[in-house]
């Protein structure tokens, strides 16, 4: 079944390098809007839609600390995003291994396969 194509969609919310900025920038632990602006270089109006894309599919939260709020990722939510990238890992490793028993092969036979 082919996803939606919306902003409800993690797969979505990560595809903008905007958003995956944003994200980036949380990583080292919670952030305002002022520091996400200066680590992202976007104006304050885009980094504020982007972090509501990023916190209506869950990706961020959020919290009032006096006159400021803060943000901070939520990864749990990117594991259908990890799950989906992992059958492609997984694919990439098992091709890769391949090549070097086949590379070994060739070593050990000097170069020549098969005799």
């Amino acid at each position: 079944m082919a996803r939606a194509s919306t902003t409800s969609d993690v797969f979505n919310a990560v595809g903008d390098p905007h958003r995956r900025a944003i994200l980036d920038a949380l990583l080292s632990g919670e952030k305002t809007v002022g520091e996400i602006i200066r680590a992202v270089s976007i104006a304050q109006p885009q980094v504020s839609r982007h972090l509501r894309v990023l916190g209506e599919v869950g990706l961020v939260r959020s919290r009032a600390e006096g006159r400021h709020r803060l943000y901070r990722l939520a990864p749990e939510h990117l594991q259908p995003l990890h799950d989906w990238v992992s059958k492609y890992e997984r694919a990439i490793n098992d091709r890769l291994n391949r090549i070097e028993d086949y590379l070994e092969e060739l070593q050990r036979h000097g170069g020549h396969r098969g005799t």
